[in-house]
């Protein structure tokens, strides 16, 4: 069993709030818009950290992650991207190849608002984690935390933290 902390939209904001939630898990996957890389030197100093970079992303980190990053996770094939948008929505950018070949679950950010949804379509997992930095229009900070035992997604928790301001 993995346990994985979701979080996104960071915009160079990390906590330690945020690191409190990293140290309990195994795993820490960051969906976009990280905006400084001392928020992923942070995490990767205690935890394995896959990632992705955002729309707001300079050169810099746009060198150290891709853009869509694709793996598995135990039995569970899984596919980060920034701006993916949502089941029946899917961004232009992506929709030929989540329809083409879908992952079991399909992560992006980009919208600041926390969702998660089935695609029965497609039979797959969609996660946003929304947004738990500071910067954007969201009021509350969120992140998402779940295990991965074998094919299999469980223990879902949504984390929030006090707004913003």
């Amino acid at each position: 069993m993995t346990k994985i902390l979701l979080l996104s939209d960071t915009h160079g904001y990390i906590d330690n709030d945020i690191l409190k939630y990293v140290k309990q898990a195994d795993e820490v996957w960051h969906a976009g818009d990280i905006g400084d890389l001392q928020v992923t030197d942070a995490i990767k100093e205690l935890k394995p950290l896959r990632a992705v970079y955002g729309n707001i992303d300079d050169s810099q980190i746009r060198l150290e992650f891709p853009e869509n990053n694709r793996f598995m996770c135990e039995g569970v094939d899984v596919w980060i991207t920034h701006i993916g948008g949502y089941p029946n929505a899917y961004n232009m950018r992506v929709r030929d190849a989540i329809k083409a070949n879908p992952p079991k679950l399909f992560i992006c950010g980009h919208s600041h608002i926390l969702k998660v949804m089935p695609d029965k379509k497609l039979n797959l997992l969609h996660m946003n984690p929304g947004a738990v930095g500071k910067h954007g229009f969201h009021k509350t900070r969120t992140m998402l935390r779940f295990t991965i035992d074998g094919n299999k997604i469980d223990n879902l928790e949504v984390i929030e933290f006090d707004k913003r301001y």
